[in-house]
């Protein structure tokens, strides 16, 4: 790993032939399309400029170097030597074949919208690539929309290539005006597609559609030799399934290929509250386990965490006042797509969906809304969050995959015994299973080994009279309390600071996923800011 002073000498004699160093600039090269890798196996690079020079810039500005140090969970903070504002993707590959040739690599990360919540993005002394720099510089398609592109084949139906930099709103949106939409969602969408699939892309529709990297056809990815590779399936396996859920070890997703189908028009959203956890839990897993919904997730109600605006003002309160006598309460929430063919089935549908719940009697509440507005729905809580100061704190997130055969041991030691009892945080706390059937098991996502398993969002904020601090000790106890109960759990969006923890994470495919960094990344040099082969 490269050193903080080799690192500058080396950005500074690469750099100083064509411009001065001053600080406070950008530093701007040229660079000729015959530099850049080539092979049987990679893609063609994008076109170069009429004069086939092409130009970037790494910025050292201190307003640049700020946001690349910095990411929603602020908890982490690691400065960057500088900022890379691609135009291409030819940018991106000539830094990286800089890098990989170097005698001394530096380390680079690729940031998308800075959602991370631990610095899985930055690259301390390194250089953050800015991908959504590529949002305003690639040139647009017929759709006229910047890098997603929709179209039609014989063998694979309706599907947009879309690249690494978009965000899934924007996805939305385009496919959209096409009547078609992915599948496979993550619940809030101002995310990119590169950071979704580098993780693996959860939410309600999980259990019919699998993760969102399990509806992708074809990727280009920018390994860190610097090679544009387009692998799939069929083509570069190896490297298309240690890229799916990879956390941006193997390579940079600058293109993936994402599964489309009909869009719908609206949605019946629905809401069930429950006292029991068993019940709860009885009726998701028969939910996800018979065909009619098309999303389905859980949460708990709280002091702490009370109903939201979703129900009216009269529903709310005594949604909450049953909350506070009981202490915990937990909400099933469901929907079921629908347009004009079932308009006048879908209630009649629903309600023999239902009726062999066992919710408390007289808590189901429900909504009818547009199939955009669901999807989008967690940009209206962030823009009230906004507008309270409540949006920009920190975020010591815990997420969780819980082994099904431990799922109420799990609700008693954590959502009673932690969450309920000591009443430390406040946020949104999730709940919901997922079929492992759904998930690519060569891909680099790691899930427990049972059939079905739950997600488990701990979504704190702190901020104002939590403090940060209170939150991770919680949250520690929470992992002490499953290793000692011997309850299996696999951490989603992981955060360790160990090898061996890392090694324990992987499991039997540690070994594989060392040996996949090893022929795409044999200089460490992507994504540092995971911490997973090196303490940098």
């Amino acid at each position: 790993m490269a050193q903080p002073h080799l690192l500058h000498a080396y950005l500074l004699s690469l750099f100083i032939l064509v411009t001065c160093l001053t600080p406070g600039t950008s530093v701007r090269w040229g660079l000729k399309t015959s530099s850049l890798p080539s092979s049987s196996s990679s893609s063609s690079l994008p076109s170069s400029s009429p004069n086939e020079t092409l130009a970037s810039s790494l910025c050292t500005d201190p307003s640049c170097i700020i946001t690349a140090s910095s990411d929603y969970g602020e908890i982490v903070q690691d400065l960057p030597f500088g900022v890379l504002n691609p135009s291409s993707i030819s940018d991106i590959a000539h830094l990286v074949k800089s890098s990989y040739n170097s005698s001394s690599p530096f380390t680079i990360a690729a940031r998308g919208n800075g959602h991370s919540v631990r610095g899985q993005a930055m690259a301390k002394d390194g250089v953050v690539v800015e991908m959504t720099s590529l949002n305003s510089s690639r040139g647009g398609g017929v759709d006229g929309n910047v890098g997603i592109r929709v179209s039609w084949d014989v063998s694979l139906g309706f599907y947009a290539d879309v690249g690494g930099e978009q965000l899934w709103i924007d996805v939305l949106r385009t496919t959209l005006d096409h009547g078609l939409a992915p599948v496979s969602w993550t619940d809030y969408l101002y995310l990119t597609v590169g950071g979704t699939l580098s993780n693996a892309g959860i939410s309600g529709q999980t259990f019919r559609h699998g993760p969102q990297i399990s509806n992708v056809h074809e990727l280009d990815v920018l390994t860190g030799k610097g090679e544009l590779v387009s692998c799939s399936k069929s083509m570069n396996s190896d490297l298309f399934y240690a890229v799916l859920g990879g956390l941006g070890q193997f390579g940079i997703i600058t293109r993936a290929r994402i599964v489309l189908d009909k869009a719908p028009n609206r949605v019946k959203w629905v809401r069930m509250i429950y006292e029991d956890f068993s019940n709860f839990t009885n009726d998701q897993e028969h939910l996800i386990s018979i065909p009619g919904l098309d999303y389905v997730e859980g949460f708990l109600i709280t002091k702490n965490s009370p109903a939201n605006n979703f129900f009216l003002p009269s529903d709310g309160s005594t949604i909450n006042s049953l909350a506070s006598e009981n202490g915990i309460l937990y909400c099933l929430e469901a929907v079921k797509y629908y347009d004009d063919h079932n308009i006048t089935t879908i209630d009649e549908e629903l309600e023999m969906i239902f009726t062999a719940l066992s919710f408390k009697s007289g808590f189901i509440f429900k909504k009818d809304t547009s199939f955009f507005e669901f999807l989008n729905r967690v940009r209206n809580e962030e823009l009230e969050l906004e507008a309270i100061g409540q949006w920009n704190v920190a975020h010591p997130w815990l997420n969780l995959f819980v082994p099904r055969s431990r799922i109420m041991d799990f609700n008693q030691g954590v959502f009673v015994e932690v969450i309920q009892k000591q009443s430390k945080s406040s946020g949104v706390f999730l709940v919901y299973p997922m079929n492992r059937i759904m998930w690519e098991d060569q891909s680099s996502a790691i899930i427990p080994d049972e059939e079905m398993f739950y997600t488990v969002g701990l979504l704190h904020s702190a901020g104002g009279a939590v403090d940060q601090s209170i939150i991770e000790e919680q949250n520690d106890e929470i992992l002490r309390f499953c290793d000692k109960s011997g309850i299996k759990i696999k951490q989603y969006f992981p955060h360790y600071r160990k090898k061996e923890e890392w090694m324990k994470h992987f499991g039997n495919k540690w070994k594989v996923f060392q040996e996949r960094k090893a022929q795409f990344d044999p200089k460490m040099i992507l994504s540092p800011g995971q911490r997973i082969f090196s303490s940098h």
